[in-house]
């Protein structure tokens, strides 16, 4: 009931509102919107010295501000990544930004970032961090959009973030702020990654670094960063963010707005980026698939392309919270099936 009301709200006013109930009232929309979980140890895993009770993640871009990451922990996510966070509050693009493709499954986002900045996100986060909690924590920061060095913007999020994070993702994959994409070039790449190599020696807390990159992506280009990524120690790997691309099959009235395309008709592009990613690595950095995941067998492609773990985000909006409860209830009905005892062995086995 309460996502079909959420539909007679324009999409931003409408996640805006979930956003506001799920801070002021998390238990009551906890019980509202689905019930307890307890976590299936075949799901369980030990990634970068921390334990994940189940590979089910939020992904970056529903909780900005980090202002609901304890409801969030409550409906089973096994992590939850917070952001994109920038150095500086800013608003993000014009008005309207957020567009539902209802026919297609799928979102068209051009937000640009817009968020309260780190600052505001470290408070929130740091009443919590060393407080006993079910979920890992993850912070996903960027550039500002008027910044004259992207590569400072990053290295002061690092150093802003990084003691109220497990691990910090590194967004350069975001079509919707210009010149954004740019980073994933070699030679930006390796600057950036050099960098922050740099800040992460000092920081006495070895947070893992983790790099989110876009499915629209030549061979070439996915051989150069895997080569970077192997060479400045990179933690792990996201894929995907939005595509710039739209697919023949979409039948929406919105598929010509500009932005990033997310949901159902991202999965196949997004999941053959991951297993190309999964075979060149050839499992030596723990991948996390996201894109289009909208079921527990979806969830399962993803991890047998090479996923360690998956995240959700589009299918939450048309599915809402009980999609984190059926993938953990039909997962290791899943693995069993194909006759394992635990997500380890399905790892890139389909890659």
């Amino acid at each position: 009931m309460l996502w079909k009301l959420a539909y007679l709200l324009q999409p931003e006013t409408a996640h805006q509102l979930a956003i506001a109930l799920l801070k002021r009232y998390p238990r009551f929309m906890f019980r509202l919107m689905t019930r307890p979980i307890d976590s299936h140890p075949a799901l369980s895993q030990k990634l970068w010295g921390m334990d994940f009770a189940n590979p089910i993640g939020l992904a970056a871009g529903f909780d900005k501000n980090a202002e609901i990451v304890p409801a969030m922990m409550q409906m089973g996510f096994g992590f939850i990544e917070v952001g994109t966070l920038t150095p500086r509050a800013q608003a993000g693009n014009d008005k309207p930004r957020l567009f539902r493709l209802s026919k297609d499954r799928a979102i068209i986002n051009r937000l640009g970032f817009n968020n309260q900045g780190q600052q505001y996100a470290h408070r929130r986060l740091e009443m919590l961090y060393n407080q006993p909690r079910k979920s890992i924590i993850g912070v996903n920061i960027g550039k500002n959009k008027d910044t004259d060095d992207a590569i400072a913007d990053y290295v002061l999020g690092w150093q802003q973030m990084a003691d109220v994070a497990d691990y910090i993702t590194v967004n350069i994959s975001s079509p919707n702020t210009a010149g954004l994409r740019e980073l994933q070039q070699y030679k930006q790449l390796q600057r950036l990654l050099e960098a922050l190599g740099n800040v992460r020696i000092k920081h006495q807390k070895k947070i893992p670094l983790l790099v989110k990159i876009a499915p629209d992506l030549g061979q070439e280009q996915i051989k150069d960063i895997v080569e970077l990524s192997l060479t400045y120690q990179v933690n792990g790997l996201i894929i995907s963010n939005t595509t710039i691309e739209r697919f023949d099959s979409l039948k929406s009235y919105h598929v010509q707005q500009t932005g990033g395309l997310s949901g159902q008709p991202l999965f196949q592009k997004s999941t053959a980026v991951l297993a190309k990613f999964y075979r060149l690595t050839e499992g030596r950095i723990p991948l996390i698939g996201v894109g289009g995941v909208a079921s527990a067998e979806q969830a399962y492609q993803k991890i047998r392309a090479g996923a360690n773990l998956i995240q959700l985000y589009t299918a939450l909006i048309y599915s809402g919270f009980r999609l984190v409860h059926e993938i953990h209830r039909q997962l290791p009905r899943l693995l069993a099936k194909d006759g394992y005892n635990h997500i380890s062995q399905a790892i890139g086995r389909g890659a």
